[in-house]
Parts: C-alpha cells; sequence; structure tokens
C-alpha cells in the first residue's frame, strides 16, 4: 500500500499502520528509494510473528458502519485486518501494501476466513489505480512521503469516486524533539491536515476532528489521540 514515494503505514489501533520505526531506519531522513522502503518494512514485519494485534482499526469500523458496502480501498494494508473486515461486511476490497511479508501473513488469514481480497503488492502511486473508482478510500496511519507534487495527497483524493469517501486516520504530529528522538521528521509525511488542505468545492467535509483511543495492545498502543479526516466526494 505504498508507493514508491509512500512509506506503508501500520495499524495502530492494533491493525494496519503506523509511521516509520525509527528502528529500523537508522537515518533522520525518510527513505526515497522503493527498494529500501519495502526492505526496511519486511524487516520491521520479519522481527516479530504479528506486528499488529489482528483487530480492524476502531476509527475504521465506526466510520463503515454506515456506509454502503461498495468498492474499498485499504491504503497501508499491513498483515490484513481491515481489509479484511470490510470483505466480511460486503465491500468489495483492493487492499495494498510494499512488504510482501505483511502481505503473505494477510493472504494467509483471508484463506482462513474464506474472505475474497485482491492482494497487491505496491505503492499507492506505482499501483497505477484506476481514478474515481472507489467508494471507500481509507488510509489509516499512513506512512505516504510527501512530494512537492503532493503526488500521495492527489493519488488518495484520484482513487475516490464520486459519492464516495476518504477516510484518513492519523495521531498528532509529535513534538519536533520526540520526532527527532526517533529519527525522522513528521513534516516528510502525509496528513490529515495536507489532506484536507487540498479538498476543493468537489468535496464535503464530514469529519475533521481529535478523538481520544483506546488501545490495550499493538505496535500503536501508546498513541492516546487520533486525528479523523471524512470526506466526500461530491462530483
Amino acid at each position: 500500500m505504498y508507493r514508491s514515494n509512500d512509506v506503508p503505514a501500520a495499524d495502530p489501533a492494533g491493525t494496519s499502520h503506523d509511521p516509520p520505526d525509527p528502528a529500523a531506519a537508522s537515518a533522520r531522513h525518510a527513505p526515497q528509494d522503493q527498494s529500501t522502503v519495502e526492505s526496511l518494512w519486511d524487516q520491521r514485519y520479519a522481527d516479530r510473528e504479528h506486528l499488529w494485534s489482528g483487530k480492524p482499526n476502531a476509527t475504521l469500523v465506526t466510520e463503515a458502519r454506515g456506509l454502503r458496502a461498495g468498492r474499498a480501498l485499504d491504503v497501508g494494508c499491513g498483515e490484513g485486518a481491515d481489509a479484511l473486515w470490510l470483505a466480511e461486511h460486503g465491500w468489495d476490497v483492493t487492499a495494498l501494501d510494499v512488504s510482501q511479508v505483511a502481505l503473505d501473513r494477510a493472504v494467509l488469514q483471508a484463506e482462513v476466513l474464506g474472505a475474497r481480497v485482491r492482494w497487491l503488492h505496491s505503492g499507492l502511486i506505482e499501483a497505477a489505480l484506476p481514478p474515481a473508482s472507489f467508494d471507500l478510500v481509507s488510509a489509516q496511519y499512513p506512512a505516504l512521503l510527501r512530494t512537492d507534487d503532493n503526488a500521495a495527497e492527489f493519488a488518495l483524493l484520484n482513487a475516490v469516486a464520486p459519492g464516495g469517501v476518504l477516510l484518513i486516520v492519523h495521531h498528532p504530529v509529535p513534538r519536533t524533539e520526540e520526532a527527532s528522538a526517533h529519527g525522522f521528521d513528521p513534516h516528510d509525511y502525509v496528513s490529515p491536515a495536507t489532506v484536507a488542505a487540498l479538498l476543493d468545492d468537489r468535496w464535503r467535509i464530514e469529519v475533521n476532528e481529535t478523538r481520544p483511543r483506546h488501545l490495550t495492545a499493538g505496535a500503536g498502543a501508546h498513541h492516546t489521540e487520533d486525528i479523523v479526516v471524512r470526506a466526500r466526494r461530491l462530483r
């Protein structure tokens, strides 16, 4: 689910994604080379039998329950919990991630559950998805690298079909010293705010807020708040 410019996300709500793990990236700058990004995330997943809790992200469950099932894109699907939840609730799901290790685990779990998901080993931009083709585009804690042309943000927006919903969830931006201690600059990555700033009159923002978050398991359990942006494409 990550582009050649994007680092995969991992799911802090116990499922799919979190910002790049500084332990996996020794440099203080986000890796730009796709093969490097893939290797970093493969290593991060390979270091543990399960990186995430195996449960779908709570915000996705809350926001998707009221939607009519259609075509869904899970950006940075990790080990697949969100994608599998959507499939089990009637969605036609495409899920992508840069980590083959994570995708292999997702595929195995899908076989156990008898769920059908279209798994793509790709970055978001590299996937060259048909424009305006998804009724729900979900990016849960994505680690998508920003570029001068906002390629990652526009890839998210362009994937949403008219009448469809974009849901992007992330942690609040950490303090500069905290981010520096972990070896990354949060401003290098796409955030709900950078996506919301690009929405024009073709969109209606339905949710733009910070919510408390309660999680006791998974790699993102230490986070206590989420920023949630849900926007509907009008045309």
